[in-house]
């Protein structure tokens, strides 16, 4: 019975033995004469219609390595998420299948369906593509990555620890939790460009996922001064944020160029999502939650919802030499459209019903006409839409609209009393689409209070929802009395309607002033952030005590530049400090200084606002 048994065995060795060698071969013989292109996806985060330059909507953004993508390959001008939300969108642009047909309908679903599907990294992977993974991920731990098909992980998306398995110069590493050597969406861009410098002769999937301009706003002063003009000063951040993701993009172009390998990569840049607007698009100090800057014009309606300004987002895709240059494609496509498109050119092996998408390269190059789609469709909660050519149907909760996106991109005039029909055909459409999905149905709950304030506002033209008490702009004659919370030396302080106001003793006087605030307790390293406005240019002095620090030790100390304006500036630092910070001091330059707000972020526990 042993002797049976370890034949068995013997021939499943030497069976798998044979079996690897073959698929040894067939590699080899593909790398041989691999015309395969590589592939790139640039997928940002929060991102509204707008803010590209090439889309011709806004002349305060500047995108010019985007726009030379668009100028060498497409402009897709209805380009769509699969979601409004940041989890499920990138749950189906993965898998390349429409994510409720797997359980990931919103952000808090459970991620057991996405950890059952096969992603289109492990399909490029078992096809000898190296695979790599940069920036955010959101769909489960950063260390797990690497069980979703990609060899290489350098998950960061902000000024934080996180998990990589390479790293800057794109050298293995063993996969831990890291902390950070760079500004996230620099450092995102160094790592995918080395790892294109290690892997020029083989092919290689690059998924690019800045966290840019999501929320909190944290944009370096070398970006935030190339938009010097009067604006809101969270629209300056995301402008700045998305002039970094600029930036990457003409990194990693060029390090493609170096390598003669422009011609041979297929390059995609997607939006997650539209840009959350909260409808008052305020702006608050600090980077936390609310409006992120970015804008969804002309269209209606924000994250969140299944109108246009939800999911109808940045589109553009490059592949010189097959696919022409300078097209804008009116087509509706789809983010579910990438997987189906790569895994086509590398050859890679699917079954029916594995992918939703379409191969859109010979509708590009040229080979195909007409539109890819008969329709594309969505359900997010308790909103579901569908668009077939130019007529479109929005359903939330118990309401429903028709639009025609052709004579009304905006979605500001509902036709579902004037076409019936229309609006009949598309929701049987609609209902056998949603019979697909886990669970079926049009709806898998109820619309939520901001969905009904959404709705109200973008659809139904009613006056926005008052802001919420602790929004509301404070009365001169209710000061806040900040001052009374911090000791101020060489200089005088006092509260105004704008913020807390520091001045030397004596006008005209070469003093700088500081401010300190004791009895805190916030575990290091802690991020601090600051709107202000000053009279003259200078430094911010930042100096801190620990725990095990009897007085303010002169190392410890970060300074950094502001400059003489009388807009608004966010200043951010890092204090790098292991210990509990109990004590801290901000100098300011000469002259008069407002501070608006001032965040300190521990590495644990809440944001500490000590200025608002």
């Amino acid at each position: 019975m042993k002797s049976s048994s370890a034949a068995v065995t013997a021939k499943s060795i030497v069976f798998r033995s044979l079996l690897i060698s073959l698929i040894t071969l067939s590699h080899s013989a593909v790398g041989a004469s691999d015309d395969r292109p590589n592939i790139i996806v640039f997928y940002t985060d929060d991102h509204g219609h707008a803010d590209l330059s090439c889309q011709g909507v806004l002349d305060d953004i500047k995108t010019p390595n985007v726009d030379a993508l668009a100028k060498n390959g497409v402009l897709a001008r209805h380009g769509y998420s699969t979601a409004p939300q940041c989890i499920p969108s990138r749950a189906g642009l993965l898998v390349g299948k429409f994510q409720s047909k797997f359980g990931v309908e919103a952000n808090g679903s459970s991620l057991v369906g996405f950890d059952n599907e096969t992603t289109i990294a492990e399909r490029l992977q078992s096809a000898g593509y190296v695979t790599a993974q940069f920036g955010k991920w959101h769909l489960g731990r950063g260390e797990e990555i690497t069980e979703h098909g990609f060899k290489h992980v350098f998950n960061q998306n902000n000024g934080g620890k996180f998990a990589a398995n390479i790293e800057l110069n794109g050298k293995d590493r063993e996969m831990g939790i890291v902390p950070p050597k760079a500004y996230h969406i620099d450092a995102c861009s160094q790592a995918a460009a080395a790892i294109i410098d290690r892997y020029q002769d083989d092919p290689f999937f690059l998924y690019v996922a800045y966290r840019a301009p999501h929320v909190p706003l944290d944009a370096p002063r070398k970006y935030l001064d190339r938009f010097p003009s009067k604006m809101p000063e969270r629209r300056r951040q995301a402008l700045a944020m998305l002039s970094a993701v600029d930036d990457g993009v003409g990194l990693i172009t060029e390090t493609l160029a170096k390598h003669n390998l422009t011609e041979k990569t297929l390059i995609f840049y997607i939006g997650d999502n539209g840009a959350p607007l909260k409808i008052h698009k305020l702006d608050a100090p600090g980077g936390g939650p609310g409006w992120d800057g970015s804008l969804n014009d002309p269209l209606n309606g924000e994250k969140g919802m299944l109108s246009e300004g939800g999911m109808h987002v940045p589109f553009v895709i490059s592949w010189p030499g097959t696919i022409s240059a300078g097209q804008v494609f009116d087509h509706p496509i789809s983010a579910l459209d990438v997987a189906a498109t790569v895994a086509e050119l590398a050859k890679v092996e699917s079954k029916p019903g594995d992918l939703d998408g379409v191969n859109l390269i010979p509708f590009l190059s040229g080979r195909k006409e007409g539109a890819p789609h008969e329709f594309l469709a969505w359900r997010w909660v308790a909103q579901s839409a569908i668009r077939e050519g130019d007529w479109k149907l929005l359903r939330g909760g118990e309401r429903e609209y028709l639009y025609n996106l052709k004579s009304d991109l905006e979605e500001q005039n509902n036709l579902l009393d004037q076409h019936p029909e229309i609006a009949d055909r598309l929701r049987e459409r609609l209902s056998r689409w949603a019979s697909q999905l886990d669970p079926p149905g049009l709806a898998y709950g109820a619309m939520s209070a901001p969905a009904n304030d959404y709705f109200d506002f973008y659809l139904e033209g009613k006056p926005a929802p008052p802001l919420r008490e602790k929004y509301q702009p404070k009365s001169e004659s209710k000061p806040k009395n900040i001052a009374s919370r911090w000791i101020i030396r060489g200089g005088t302080m006092k509260d105004t309607s704008e913020g807390l106001q520091i001045a030397p003793p004596k006008p005209g006087g070469k003093q700088t002033p500081f401010i300190a605030r004791n009895g805190l307790s916030l575990v290091g390293p802690v991020s601090i952030s600051m709107v202000l406005k000053t009279e003259a240019s200078g430094q911010i002095g930042l100096s801190w005590r620990s725990s095990a620090d009897k007085d303010f030790a002169a190392a410890n100390r970060v300074n950094v530049a502001v400059e003489k304006s009388d807009q608004w500036q966010t200043i951010q630092a890092k204090l790098p400090v292991e210990a509990k910070i109990i004590h801290v001091r901000i100098q300011v330059p000469t002259g008069t200084t407002l501070i608006k707000s001032i965040e300190l972020k521990p590495a644990t526990g809440k944001t500490v606002t000590l200025v608002q």
